[in-house]
């Protein structure tokens, strides 16, 4: 095993465990490279300070983030119990081609995710943290999808989560067709964004 896939699969097993259960993590990376200010935006975000490439110090946090956002989506069910499934999924996922492009806030702070497979244009997942939604970060990330897909992103949203639902078709998507999702048993609707 190469440094990289120590420290890769250090940080796995870190965001595996749930923050009350892990020992602190480490500063935040000080300069990534591939940001996009959001002073380039100002129209998308009043809190967010920069979308960047995923490293994979982030995972805790946006495993942490993951969790906390659909807790508060679909409260009935226990997403703590599925953080493993989650971290092993997008460890899967970026092995395969996927990327992830994260938002942080002034403070260093991960405070949303975009996971896209740029080959296919399936945007696998989604997450701001509760306190920021509505301020713009979502729309930030999409934004970064966009740039990773430019011809189409295709994904599946939970009929339940009327308020993704509604965002997704303000951001131009329309529906495609109807589903269920495979861990949970809820409906689902698929939705397409082509530009033009």
């Amino acid at each position: 095993m190469n440094d990289d896939d120590e420290r890769r699969a250090g940080y796995l097993r870190l965001a595996m465990v749930a923050p009350a259960d892990r020992p602190p993590l480490v500063a935040p990376l000080d300069e990534p490279v591939g940001f996009e200010d959001a002073a380039d935006r100002p129209d998308l975000a009043r809190r967010l300070h920069r979308v960047l490439a995923f490293d994979f110090a982030h995972l805790p946090e946006i495993a942490d983030l993951w969790v906390e956002s659909w807790a508060r989506t679909l409260p009935a069910i226990d997403f703590e119990a599925r953080r493993v499934w989650f971290c092993t999924h997008v460890d899967e996922a970026l092995r395969k081609g996927a990327k992830i492009r994260v938002a942080l806030v002034e403070t260093g702070d991960v405070v949303g995710f975009v996971l896209i497979d740029p080959a296919t244009g399936y945007l696998d997942q989604i997450a701001v943290h509760p306190d920021l939604w509505g301020e713009g970060i979502a729309e930030a990330l999409l934004d970064a999808a966009r740039a990773l897909s430019p011809a189409r992103i295709r994904l599946d949203v939970n009929t339940d989560n009327p308020r993704a639902v509604a965002f997704y078709l303000r951001e131009g998507f329309r529906e495609i067709g109807r589903g269920v999702n495979p861990r949970s048993g809820l409906a689902t609707i698929a939705l397409e964004w082509r530009p033009g």
